[in-house]
């Protein structure tokens, strides 16, 4: 199957380069997931990761004859993304969350207007493969992959310079040699190694000791529904005591656009208390980032049809919610292929 694999991807790249623009489409086709999830990992944002991408197989589609073959078209692919990404780093702000922006809020009156353009850290919507790898990557890797879409993870890249933010995903995610690193930087394999001795200093300080991999794990299946569970008969309901139970002391709460957040379950409550529960809610299970998530439904005034408001993950230790990352913007909404209502038949009454 390899050898067939090989040879049609052969073929193909011959009928691309004689400017066959559907044998190109097919011959990057396999290709493109994973790439998009490279942009995402390297710029925190999916509407970035759109951008770069397109960016990519454009410069791929131009660029194509010079693709001697010396490396594999895949590493070939890579090298033309990450310089794409690195262009769009130099023109824009890292993103940040809410906590990178400003310190937490205790007075719920005023969350203060939303920040527009290119601030906010976006979450990433799961699917199978988690990344778009090949299907034959094994479960570890899987689980590695799955492990760098964090939003802890992809938070603390966003501090790194872009080179070192490229080292680190070239080498530590994706498993590329120094070499090779070297040659897409067009640097050296000492300096790779130096800088991905730097990058890894400033992540570590920046991400938790377990991985959410790894809390969910500890969960187990039966603890991750009955915490889903649990989660979402709270806040449909609007009881504020049995939500604050799911949560740590510590517990943060934001909402990019919006510049308020809150910390501290005491703060988190009352936030819940005079402002989301003051309308009512339905909440759909979702996975982001590698996460539990929910899509949030408000209902819309003078109606009894509940349409998107948030993309809430969570972010979790020894059981408990260590924060509810809420994302309101309906730019970052429509990339999780949601309805924006749910059909009448999945309203349910308060309870």
């Amino acid at each position: 199957m390899e050898a067939e694999d090989a040879l049609e991807e052969t073929e193909l790249l011959a009928a691309a380069r004689a400017a066959d623009s559907g044998a190109f489409e097919r011959l990057i086709s396999k290709y493109r997931r994973e790439l998009y999830t490279h942009c995402y990992r390297m710029l925190g944002s999916v509407q970035d990761a759109e951008d770069a991408l397109q960016e990519s197989l454009l410069g791929a589609w131009r660029g194509l004859a010079s693709f001697e073959g010396r490396s594999s078209l895949r590493a070939w692919l890579y090298r033309v993304t990450t310089n794409a990404c690195l262009r769009l780093i130099a023109r824009r702000p890292h993103r940040v969350l809410s906590s990178d922006h400003g310190p937490p809020r205790q007075s719920t009156d005023d969350l203060g207007e939303p920040i527009a353009g290119p601030v906010w850290l976006e979450p990433w919507p799961e699917d199978e493969p988690i990344v778009g790898e090949p299907g034959d990557v094994d479960p570890a890797a899987r689980y590695l992959r799955r492990e760098s879409v964090e939003l802890a993870f992809i938070a603390a890249l966003q501090f790194l310079p872009g080179t070192q933010r490229a080292v680190l995903i070239l080498r530590e995610v994706l498993e590329f040699s120094a070499a090779e690193v070297a040659h897409t930087l067009e640097t050296t394999p000492a300096s790779v190694n130096s800088a991905l001795q730097r990058a890894r200093k400033t992540v570590d300080e920046r991400v938790p000791d377990t991985a959410q991999q790894d809390e969910l794990a500890a969960l187990g299946a039966t603890g991750r529904r009955n915490l889903v569970d649990a989660f979402v008969s709270a806040w449909e309901r609007a009881d504020l005591e049995a939500l604050l139970e799911l949560l740590s002391e510590d517990a943060q709460f934001t909402m990019p656009p919006l510049p308020a957040w809150f910390r501290g379950r005491e703060d988190v409550g009352r936030f819940f208390s005079e402002r989301v529960f003051d309308t009512p809610w339905r909440l759909e299970p979702l996975r982001a980032n590698g996460q539990l998530g929910f899509a949030c439904y408000i209902l819309e005034p003078g109606s009894d049809r509940f349409r998107l408001g948030a993309i809430n993950v969570l972010s979790l230790h020894a059981g408990q919610i260590v924060g509810i990352s809420g994302f309101l913007d309906p730019d970052v909404h429509r990339h999780f292929d949601l309805p924006r209502e749910l059909p009448e038949r999945n309203i349910r009454p308060n309870r």
